[in-house]
């Protein structure tokens, strides 16, 4: 049975804007929602971790810890954001710490349980591949862009420093 709760998070979320409503009660029907209390850890770095989160409420910290051992905020995620969305699509080990920042809220689909949805609602599945690819991407734009403003800080060209 769909949670109404969660079919309404899914269904405001960006990440599911290619999907209708009904589709997102699809959506729904798979996924868990999960509170964190905080500074709780919902993923560690170095873990194995096949699920999506899409942050509900509250605000996820990405941290990393340096070879020296120290541990560094990397960004803040806000409602909406997506979290784990790479181990989710590849498998392969999450390289920063994922903690909460005051009380926060997530809902999760599992990658299984997003496969077993492939044969009667293979539209829903592309949907939502669709929405993490286009949300990995901005990710990698914005990465860049603040890669270049860095560059030029760092070699003071185009005078803006």
């Amino acid at each position: 049975m769909n949670n109404p709760n969660i079919c309404d998070l899914i269904q405001h979320s960006s990440l599911t804007s290619d999907l209708n409503k009904a589709q997102c009660g699809d959506l729904s029907s798979i996924a868990t929602a999960r509170s964190l209390d905080d500074k709780e850890v919902l993923i560690e770095q170095g873990q194995l971790d096949e699920t999506l989160h899409i942050v509900s409420s509250g605000a996820l910290a990405v941290e990393r810890i340096t070879a020296g051992g120290e541990t560094t905020t990397l960004h803040i995620l806000r409602p909406g954001d997506l979290a784990g969305e790479m181990g989710f699509v590849d498998g392969t080990e999450h390289t920063a710490t994922l903690r909460a920042m005051g009380p926060t809220s997530v809902v999760s689909i599992g990658r299984n349980n997003l496969e077993s949805l492939l044969p009667s609602k293979p539209e829903v599945v592309y949907g939502l591949m669709r929405g993490i690819v286009r949300t990995a991407h901005r990710i990698l734009r914005e990465m860049n862009l603040q890669s270049v403003e860095l560059s030029n800080y760092i070699t003071k060209v185009h005078g803006r420093y």
